[in-house]
């Protein structure tokens, strides 16, 4: 069966649009379509590394989601670490599956080992991100929290400093804090894992990849097995006369 996939760059710039794409089509299963979509260039934040600017993007994330449940995506991915409004999200997808990167990395991470650590961009993301390992019940497996000490957009500056922080960082938590599973807290820290995680002996998990394979999955559960989000306690989906009465979805395009 087919499956119609959308990874949601909650950013107002475009600039790592393509590589995620270039990634996707690469570990896609045969039967997957992927889009990638961001959103309008100088409108809003390019980067949500404080809890303000992820503040003014969740409105515009929610309205991605709604439309894209109603162009037939089967799936839309949240691609950023903090997981923002993914609760909303999948209130206001009434049948389509919503992912985002913690919680998919974290669920996987938990199968493949003992303790995992997260490599951030910096101290500043870790408050947040903590919360929600808490909050998706995964506390007791968490090693630690390393700062890369690097922003959002210096990841892909320069790849073999990045590598090199990643590499140390890595060494660090597996060798002292006992991790056995590495986690790459950002979507900016694409193209990296396969390569670090052969030097490493332990899985590298990236922040795109992991929640792009975990939504294949869940549209495969939902598609053969009908499991999917439960619209009976959490995730029900408001009254639609109200939606439809909010006028928030008008005129939105992907």
């Amino acid at each position: 069966m087919k499956k119609k996939i959308l990874f949601i760059n909650p950013l107002h710039t475009e600039v790592f649009d393509e590589e995620f794409r270039t990634q996707f089509e690469f570990f896609k299963s045969p039967n997957t379509e992927v889009d990638v979509v961001s959103f309008a260039a100088g409108e809003g934040p390019i980067h949500v590394e404080y809890n303000c600017y992820e503040a003014m993007v969740i409105p515009e994330l929610i309205r991605t989601v709604k439309k894209a449940e109603e162009d037939g995506y089967d799936a839309a991915i949240i691609g950023c670490f903090y997981d923002p409004a993914l609760r909303a999200c999948r209130e206001v997808a009434e049948k389509m599956v919503v992912t985002a990167p913690a919680e998919a990395a974290l669920h996987i991470a938990t199968t493949l080992g003992e303790n995992f650590s997260i490599l951030v961009g910096r101290k500043k993301w870790i408050p947040e991100m903590k919360e929600n390992v808490h909050k998706y019940g995964f506390a007791n497996k968490l090693a630690s929290f390393k700062s890369l000490e690097l922003g959002v957009h210096d990841f892909q500056k320069e790849p073999e400093e990045t590598k090199r922080r990643i590499r140390a960082a890595a060494n660090d938590a597996i060798e002292n804090d006992g991790a056995d599973v590495i986690v790459l807290g950002c979507t900016g820290e694409f193209g990296f894992f396969e390569e670090l995680q052969e030097e490493l002996g332990v899985p590298v998990l990236d922040a795109s990849v992991a929640p792009f394979k975990y939504a294949e999955f869940l549209v495969e559960v939902k598609q053969k097995l009908s499991w999917t989000h439960s619209k009976k306690v959490g995730y029900q989906s408001p009254p639609a006369n109200e939606v439809k009465d909010f006028k928030i979805f008008d005129g939105l395009k992907i």
